[in-house]
């Protein structure tokens, strides 16, 4: 039972990042720029919340707010993100460049920013940016003996991060946004039919800004909520998740609630693959040369062939990836 609990608390968390990354996506191509960035806004927003937190690490902000601390940390996350997807939407949106080279010059140029940035700031070689102990919540904090988790609390408690409410919070915004507003109106029809749009008075190019800049918005924070569950902290890379986050989306088919479902699947693969050794009843695939690599493949392999025989049934919208000429109809 420990072990059971232990993969659906980590496929929760490791379900947090892919579920914003790809919600941003979603927004991003809802709104007709597709953006392929999401590897290199997960990173910036990353790593720029890490610098923050390792600034504010030993202040009495800090100590006396943690939770606050963190949430401020998610902010910076937030802003970070959405600056660098200012510069993809820039270069899709009035100089039409291809989206999809922008988008892959923005993925090779953050990992590298962030390893000039963090070896500026701490030393040449010293990569990795630490995890302050209080952007983890003890179970303590919810009167959980931390020695004797049951079921539940081991589920819910054991690894918990603000993040986590703070994702459901965001969907249900989304939906909202998305499906019960006018501005989310506007944006699926930019992303659809724009020429349809811009004649009813929409302003085709603002609204590709604001679709643009909330998926900076909610990848940043996605790069943060990732960087938090995988382990002890930033280390310029997110290892891949953006890519996956995008699968997740194209198997979501842009729809909050199926990015939701897809979210939770991959993610549950990624934790079989980290966790195959405690799984008592997987092979261990000790006697083959290079064992211990195979289910480390899991996670890919099984997009692959997710993607294989669902992107068919997939419709994106149909304005996707098209750079919008007001003059063209």
């Amino acid at each position: 039972m420990n072990v059971l609990g232990d993969i659906i608390s980590l496929t929760i968390i490791f379900a947090v990042p892919l579920l914003l990354v790809a919600l941003g996506g979603m927004f991003s191509e809802r709104s007709g720029v597709v953006n392929i960035a999401l590897e290199g806004i997960m990173i910036v927003g990353a790593l720029v919340s890490f610098l923050y937190m390792r600034a504010i690490k030993d202040s009495a902000f800090a100590a006396a707010t943690p939770v606050l601390a963190t949430l401020s940390a998610v902010a910076v996350a937030a802003a970070a993100g959405m600056v660098l997807s200012l510069f993809l939407a820039l270069a899709s949106i009035h100089l039409k460049a291809d989206q999809t080279i922008g988008g892959t010059a923005l993925n090779m140029f953050a990992p590298a920013f962030a390893i000039i940035l963090t070896w500026a700031i701490q030393g040449q070689g010293q990569t990795a940016i630490y995890t302050p102990s209080w952007a983890r919540i003890s179970p303590s904090v919810f009167g959980a003996d931390v020695r004797n988790l049951n079921f539940l609390q081991r589920v819910f408690l054991k690894e918990f991060f603000i993040t986590t409410p703070l994702a459901v919070i965001i969907l249900i915004l989304v939906i909202i946004v998305l499906y019960r507003t006018t501005f989310g109106l506007r944006l699926r029809a930019c992303g659809e039919h724009p020429q349809a749009a811009d004649s009813v008075g929409v302003n085709v190019y603002k609204m590709r800004y604001f679709g643009v800049g909330l998926s900076g918005i909610l990848g940043g924070i996605g790069g943060f909520a990732y960087t938090l569950a995988a382990g002890a902290g930033f280390s310029s890379t997110v290892a891949g998740y953006g890519f996956l986050a995008l699968a997740v989306l194209i198997f979501g088919n842009w729809k909050p609630l199926r990015i939701l479902g897809a979210a939770f699947l991959f993610a549950f693969f990624k934790v079989i693959s980290s966790m195959a050794t405690a799984i008592p009843f997987l092979p261990s695939f000790r006697n083959i040369r290079g064992g211990e690599f195979i289910y480390l493949m899991v996670p890919y392999i099984v997009t692959m062939i997710v993607l294989a025989f669902t992107s068919g049934k997939s419709r994106a919208p149909k304005a996707s990836g098209i750079p919008y000429d007001k003059g063209a109809r």
